[in-house]
């Protein structure tokens, strides 16, 4: 299993989102996410989470499709723990 597989299938999507929405677009986002967890996209929890974070602060815009980190932003647990290899 891949490091982003892992991280997609067993971390939430917020953090997911938190992590790799500062450097995808979201339609890269979409299909990063849609290949492990297609059901976040069906359902509607990945454009309203995306949509969220902007509004918090944690994702701001930048010029171009790429979202940077925003005012609130802060490294998501598997990262500061490190839990996931080569990350």
């Amino acid at each position: 299993m891949s490091t982003i597989e892992q991280i997609i299938k067993n971390e939430p999507i917020e953090d997911v989102v938190t992590a790799f929405g500062i450097g995808l677009a979201y339609p890269s986002l979409d299909r990063m996410i849609g290949r492990y967890r297609f059901e976040v996209i069906a359902n509607g929890e990945l454009l309203r989470t995306y949509s969220r974070l902007f509004d918090e602060g944690i994702l701001a815009n930048d010029e171009g499709p790429v979202a940077t980190k925003g005012p609130n932003w802060i490294e998501p647990k598997f990262i500061t723990e490190k839990n996931i290899p080569d990350l």
